[in-house]
């Protein structure tokens, strides 16, 4: 077994909770491990979440596509980070979401059965998964926040300084969709601020 995707795991967790080395033993044998080429998906809109991932390498983006196609990035997702479709995934209905390797990415998998045992076997489980869960609220109600109160310019100012790590890997297109505006627009933004800065 390659150790460092579980050190990572045990270091995520051990920013929420206390896990003894034999209780983090016992839970990490219900992740397994799995590489994902770069533009490959571990998930598909229409098809059953079946796992909450945890990203030990690379970068996936969490999208869906709109009646006309058109895509819309919800998030990215880089080491250190969790990855599902929390509905499709608790409900185990039809996913709205699609999920992509945007590069050559390692992720820890746990399935329902397994994460619902995590549940009855470690107590502490529900703790660690209830705070993640408030956590993912509270970005996900501010980033609603920005995009109503907040220019493009703002956004993209903001998405830079929060995330460089992982702004480095997008494409102006992927960078634009989670964004929400055009891609020739964000490249109108970006020159706008090269400009300035001379």
């Amino acid at each position: 077994m390659n150790n460092l995707p579980y050190q990572l795991l045990k270091q995520n967790i051990a920013n929420h909770i206390e896990f003894s080395e034999t209780e983090f033993e016992k839970y990490s044998r219900l992740f397994h491990l799995k590489k994902v080429a770069k533009k490959d998906y571990i998930l598909r809109q229409g098809a059953i979440c079946k796992f909450e991932g945890f990203v030990t390498k690379g970068c996936f983006r969490v999208l869906t596509h709109d009646r006309d196609g058109n895509e819309h990035v919800l998030y990215f997702a880089i080491q250190d980070w969790w990855i599902t479709d929390i509905d499709s995934f608790t409900n185990q209905i039809p996913s709205f979401l699609s999920i992509q390797a945007l590069e050559d990415s390692e992720v820890l998998l746990i399935n329902k059965v397994d994460k619902d045992l995590s549940y009855e076997q470690f107590p502490k489980v529900e703790k660690l998964f209830r705070i993640m869960t408030q956590k993912t609220i509270v970005a996900m109600q501010r980033r609603l926040l920005r995009k109503q109160s907040q220019t493009a310019d703002e956004r993209y100012s903001y998405f830079l300084n929060q995330y460089p790590e992982i702004a480095n890997k997008l494409t102006n297109r992927q960078l634009a969709s989670y964004l929400g505006i055009s891609h020739e627009f964000l490249s109108k933004i970006r020159k706008k601020l090269v400009s300035k800065k001379q």
